[in-house]
């Protein structure tokens, strides 16, 4: 009997050994509750989420917020890859891309890439245009830019000769929905384009020509953003702001009845801080839908900088590894307020998590 108890006198020693041993303090470094170390796996916790996303994201059908066949207006297009896309990938015949910088030597000085993309918009490449997706819309007119090509015009000729190159005119949809392509007929000849490259564009003061009609039946502003104006928080986001509200109450002026103006944003901080949806709802819009935009669904798309490529002390173009179009995004579908459905039956998305791929506008009204 001595000698068990002697087993259990050993026993509840070796339990408060390491009792002992924490209050010495030798391990405190390795502790669970150590703040550094939570930091760390929250950290790691977040680049996993981030991960899982991203990987969600691909596996999603991407959603398209334009028809090809429609004009559309695109804003601050920067080095005019998202533009050369949407015409070689999706067929998009008449489309007016816009850019802040004054003439061509601005802007390809700024984005170099940007050559090839402004080939691409004016029809001087040779896949400039996909004939895969669009029918014969062919009336027994040539078009010039893909018969014959011509140099390209200066900027100032393609500035000055906005209001005349097709503004006022647009080809026949009820006749181009009559046409439909079929597996057995000759490879479509494409339609003829009215597409355009216009610089010196602020997107806070549309010109007039804008608003004349036809009007555009869609408006697309990707990733706007004053640029580094300030590296202060509040002011980012009020000028950011400013810059959303006035492009809006410019953009109602050049949209059709019944089109859309499509605004994205990086998501999370301070994106989410601009409040877009208030935004447009103070403009007279409201939001129809919102979803994740995919970059993959554009190739040859290329996130830009609004302070144009990072260069060395020697003036050279360096790469970077920072890439936006690998960041998480989303689009916003907004339309003049009366024009929205009514969505009232539909479930909420979830702001929280941001997990559902779409939204149906519902939230705007919360």
């Amino acid at each position: 009997m001595a000698k068990r108890r002697k087993l259990q006198r050993q026993a509840a020693a070796g339990t408060s050994r390491p009792k002992l041993h924490a209050k010495g303090g030798k391990s405190q470094n390795h502790k669970p509750s150590d703040p550094q170390k939570r930091q760390q796996q929250q950290q790691q916790q977040q680049q996993q989420q981030m991960k899982k996303k991203h990987r969600r994201q691909h596996d999603e059908e991407a959603i398209i917020p334009f028809e090809p066949r429609k004009r559309i207006l695109l804003i601050g297009e920067a080095d005019l890859s998202y533009a050369a896309s949407i015409i070689r990938h999706h067929g998009c015949t008449n489309v007016t891309a816009t850019v802040l910088e004054k003439d061509h030597a601005e802007l390809v000085q700024k984005y170099p890439s940007a050559e090839d993309n402004i080939a691409v918009v004016l029809g001087h490449s040779d896949h400039g245009i996909s004939t895969k997706i669009i029918p014969d819309l062919s009336r027994g007119e040539s078009n010039p830019s893909l018969s014959s090509p011509s140099p390209l015009p200066s900027p100032s000729e393609t500035h000055s000769k906005l209001h005349e190159q097709d503004l006022s005119t647009d080809w026949d949809q009820d006749e181009a929905e009559q046409f439909e392509p079929t597996e057995s007929a000759q490879p479509p000849n494409p339609p003829p384009s009215s597409n355009k490259v216009v610089y010196n564009i602020n997107a806070t003061k549309l010109p007039a020509v804008f608003f004349r009609r036809p009007l555009f039946d869609h408006i697309i502003f990707n990733f706007p953003h004053v640029g580094g104006k300030s590296t202060d928080v509040n002011r980012q986001v009020r000028y950011n702001q400013e810059l959303l509200v006035s492009f809006f109450q410019s953009a109602l002026r050049a949209l059709a009845p019944g089109g859309s103006v499509v605004v994205t944003l990086f998501e999370g901080e301070p994106y989410t801080l601009w409040n877009i949806r208030d935004l447009g709802r103070h403009a007279g819009l409201q939001v129809e839908t919102s979803f994740r935009f995919q970059a993959a669904a554009y190739p040859g798309y290329r996130h830009a900088r609004t302070l144009g490529v990072v260069r060395n002390r020697e003036g050279e173009a360096v790469g970077g590894g920072w890439k936006g179009e690998e960041r998480m995004a989303r689009s916003y579908v907004f339309r003049r307020k009366g024009e929205v459905p009514d969505v009232k039956g539909k479930k909420k998305r979830k702001r929280a998590g941001d997990d559902d791929d779409s939204d149906d506008g519902s939230s705007d009204e919360e």
